[in-house]
């Protein structure tokens, strides 16, 4: 294959041209049309000369993010976008408006291996992982799809952002770069059901991004009923991690907790929640949970997600319930495309 230009940060692309005998300033021209006008052919590049345009087609490429489905919420303007990359795989992004901007949550990986008892997404299994230029290219899209600005980025879409570290760190620095769409680290919000080397890994970083740590379960044994990663990664360890993770960077971990009516919403559930948190500095995020057909999981009905959501505010727990976006759409990660894998 020819080499994927958009993976490039802005340093490896000044290297790059000057192996092509260019002058350095040419990766400026080149870096603004990809990550800034998003252009997605060479020919569109009008400041190069013709034969360096020439050139770069002979070597590179540029991914294919192409849009193949769009859904939108006539509830509350969510969009919900099924992209097909070179090889035919497909990946699902999301739109979703807020008072404060667009935030754009998008996916890691094409399927996913970690298996989580309630998610759509792992059904299939992994088929691979996205490259940088093509978790990018979702973003990139959606702000020329829509024609407007997108102010938040969420990786926590289809897979499991951390079992594609590498790809994930150029993808981080590449969308907050000065160069790019220089979107704050602040605005961006990484998933991860608890790789726990690798979270380790990260707060090396010392990105001021926001992990989000799927919790889902208040005890071991209860994460282990809905996730099978919990078989390899005790909750310990992971607390421990999430703690490493404050420290290193200053940045407050969230913990997400899809709320399954009769699994893990119980008064019990409120005990042991309030134990492992109260000591941190965190955020608590509920979830009630997506209905998918393959799964026999139920949400809370909302009275008693509201009830289990004030207990834990009574035992000075910072909690949330998160706001249900496009209901009315394809819902819960990974139903559009497997909906499109068995048709």
């Amino acid at each position: 294959m020819k080499k994927d230009i958009c993976a490039y940060t802005y340093e490896q692309l000044q290297e790059e041209v000057q192996v092509l005998g260019e002058p350095k300033f040419r990766a400026r021209q080149i870096y603004e049309w990809l990550h800034v006008k998003l252009v997605d052919d060479f020919s569109e590049m009008r400041n190069l000369p013709k034969n360096f345009r020439m050139r770069l087609q002979e070597q590179y490429q540029i991914l294919p993010v192409i849009m193949l489905e769009r859904q939108e919420s006539h509830l509350d303007g969510t969009n919900k976008f099924l992209f097909r990359l070179y090889d035919d795989n497909m990946v699902e992004s999301v739109l979703m408006r807020y008072h404060h901007g667009n935030s754009v949550c998008i996916s890691s990986q094409a399927g996913c291996r970690m298996g989580c008892k309630f998610c759509a997404s792992g059904i299939d299994g992994l088929e691979r992982n996205l490259s940088a230029s093509e978790m990018l290219g979702q973003v990139y899209q959606i702000q020329k799809i829509m024609g407007e600005r997108v102010s938040n980025v969420v990786v926590m879409g289809t897979g499991e952002p951390l079992d594609n570290y590498q790809n994930l760190l150029i993808f981080l620095k590449i969308l907050s770069g000065e160069h790019g769409l220089h979107i704050s680290q602040r605005s961006i919000t990484v998933s991860t059901c608890g790789i726990i080397p690798k979270m380790y890994e990260l707060a090396q970083e010392h990105l001021q991004i926001t992990l989000a740590l799927s919790l889902h379960g208040s005890t071991q044994e209860k994460r282990r009923r809905l996730m099978p990663v919990a078989d390899a990664y005790g909750l310990e360890e992971l607390l421990k991690a999430c703690d490493n993770y404050f420290q290193e960077t200053g940045r407050r971990i969230t913990f997400e907790y899809s709320l399954i009516h009769g699994v893990n919403d119980t008064q019990e559930d409120v005990q042991e929640l309030v134990s492992i948190l109260k000591p941190r500095n965190c955020h608590l995020n509920l979830i009630p949970v997506n209905p998918v057909k393959e799964r026999n999981f139920i949400r809370p009905d909302s009275k008693n997600a509201q009830n289990f959501k004030n207990k834990l505010e009574k035992n000075g727990i910072n909690v949330t319930i998160r706001r249900e976006m496009g209901a009315d759409i394809d819902g819960a990660c990974g139903q559009l495309r497997r909906r499109y894998i068995q048709t």
